[in-house]
């Protein structure tokens, strides 16, 4: 008698992981804008790439290595998307958002990074061919209202006095490289292991970021970062880079790129609480109230994509 409760409780959490992945995903990601922004003074955006991109390449090796021997043929198999998903998801994509983040205003930051569910819903549609549903529009929307309500104060007329800057364009390019990356994704073979795919993907990133590095260090110098900041370059290389990839790699290839993208909107919400929490600052209505319209759109759009084409 209560064996069919407990399957049915089984099959229901089963059926709420990609969307509990994807959670925590933006979570992390949501301490990686608080973070870079909070070193940006001690560290240059491509050294903290850098430094976030070894500390995950070395907390990732003695997992990945044993088994690298049985996982090569699968990823030379797929050389091609390989070395796109190590330009697009590690050399450029967070290393453009950092070089965006030194010029531009953080809210701008904060809600540029909110066009990138759209943007991950136009290159599937083009590249597929296969329009969205209305209602996934309505539903991401309704997100970016509460997006806009965050990042403007509650005051969604500000958002047409804001002026692009060079700033703006480097974050909407790390956007863009997201987006292809997310595209990237789907479709990945279910026998390459995902965890040896990220190393792989990680150090290819890394050799890529090398001459943009040496070119910064040349023009720089060496950082001097002091404890803390070397701290947040830890957080960054185990949170953003390892464990959020992870979760957000199982949940597109469980619910498809343009669904896994709708939970980005969340970055903006948590960032808001993280700030709140640990910078001290205080919520006002308009916090609420946006935060609410955006877990109100993600609702409506997974409602609303009930199909796994995107």
């Amino acid at each position: 008698m209560l064996a069919t409760p407990v399957s049915s409780s089984a099959r229901g959490v089963a059926s709420l992981r990609p969307q509990l992945l994807l959670i925590f995903a933006a979570l992390c990601w949501a301490g990686n804008f608080v973070l870079a922004r909070g070193v940006s003074a001690q560290i240059p955006p491509v050294s903290l790439a850098v430094g976030r991109w070894t500390v995950a390449a070395v907390l990732l090796a003695p997992l990945v290595l044993p088994r690298m021997a049985e996982s090569l043929a699968p990823m030379l198999a797929m050389r091609g998307r390989l070395l796109g998903l190590a330009l697009l998801g590690i050399a450029t994509s967070n290393t453009f958002v950092y070089i965006g983040l030194q010029t531009t205003a953080a809210t701008h930051g904060v809600l540029l990074n909110a066009l990138m569910p759209i943007m991950v819903a136009l290159l599937a549609a083009i590249i597929w061919r296969k329009p969205l549903k209305a209602g996934v529009w309505a539903g991401m929307g309704v997100s970016v209202v509460g997006v806009m309500l965050i990042v403007t104060h509650g005051q969604p007329a500000q958002f047409a006095t804001m002026d692009a800057s060079l700033g703006d364009l480097w974050v909407i390019a790390g956007m863009l490289c997201w987006a292809g990356y997310t595209i990237l994704l789907r479709n990945v073979a279910p026998q390459v292991d995902k965890l040896a795919l990220l190393w792989v993907t990680i150090v290819i990133g890394l050799l890529m970021l090398t001459p943009a590095w040496l070119a910064e260090l040349a023009l720089r110098g060496l950082p001097r970062p002091d404890g803390r900041a070397l701290a947040g370059v830890l957080y960054l290389g185990v949170f953003p880079s390892v464990l959020a990839l992870i979760a957000y790699m199982r949940a597109v290839a469980e619910i498809g790129a343009a669904r896994a993208a709708a939970f980005l909107h969340l970055i903006p919400a948590f960032g808001t609480l993280m700030a709140v929490a640990f910078l001290g600052e205080r919520l006002a209505l308009y916090h609420y109230v946006g935060l609410a319209a955006i877990l109100g759109g993600l609702v409506w759009t997974q409602q609303a994509s009930r199909y796994r084409s995107l």
